[in-house]
Formats: structure tokens, C-alpha cells, sequence
């Protein structure tokens, strides 16, 4: 079992910035990829950024790519989501995801395993 637990959500003005934080436990942080995802209302929950198990490779969503960062600290075992640059259409409920692929980062939603809770991101114009 793989418990992930999403922070750092609120509402930002267009433009704004926040960081998104998901923390991991019940497993070695290290050994599998993890993914962003977000849902807004009315909508299909979507792929937005990835990131191998060392870093080595990430993927994000085109809607996101230039704005939004993902990384990780795996002696922290917690991932991030730095978005800059934020607008209105990125409001939506925020997800953290894990999946045990080590090189390359999927974008699809039904290869991961676990999911976290999700954070509310509410952008304003």
C-alpha cells in the first residue's frame, strides 16, 4: 500500500503561482514514477506533468509545457508541482499519482496505481 497526500492548493489570481507538494508513504519513494493529474468540474480527469523514478525523464501536458514544473526529492519522499503562470482554465482538484515503471513516465491515468486525495487549485481572472 502507497499512501500519497496532496498540499499547497488555494486560490491563486491569473498569473499567480503555487506549488503543489505530494507526500509518499508505505513504500521506497524512489523505485517508481509519479504523475499529476487534474479534474475540473463537468470534466475527464487529465494528464498535466510525470517524472521517472531518478529525475531522468519528465512529461508534461501541452497545456502546462513552459509553465508548469515537476519535480521530486526522493530523501523527502514527496513530489512537486511548481505552476507559474497560472490561468483561470487551470482550475480543476489536483491528483498525485504512483505507478512502480522506473524509466519512463506514463501519461496515461490507468497506469497508475496509486492516487492521492486531491487539492483544490482555484484560479481567478
Amino acid at each position: 500500500q502507497v499512501q500519497l497526500v496532496e498540499s499547497g492548493g488555494g486560490l491563486v489570481q491569473a498569473g499567480g503561482s503555487l506549488r503543489l507538494s505530494c507526500a509518499a508513504s508505505g513504500r521506497t519513494f524512489s523505485n517508481y514514477a509519479m504523475g499529476w493529474f487534474r479534474q475540473a468540474p463537468g470534466k475527464e480527469r487529465s494528464f498535466v506533468a510525470a517524472i521517472n523514478f531518478n529525475s531522468g525523464n519528465t512529461a508534461y501536458a501541452d497545456s502546462v509545457k513552459g509553465r508548469f514544473t515537476i519535480s521530486r526529492d526522493n530523501a523527502k519522499n514527496t513530489v512537486y508541482l511548481q505552476m507559474n503562470r497560472l490561468k483561470p482554465e487551470d482550475t480543476a482538484v489536483y491528483y498525485c499519482a504512483a505507478t512502480e515503471r522506473l524509466w519512463t513516465p506514463p501519461m496515461d491515468r490507468r497506469e497508475y496505481k496509486y492516487w492521492g486525495q486531491g487539492t483544490q487549485v482555484t484560479v481567478s481572472s
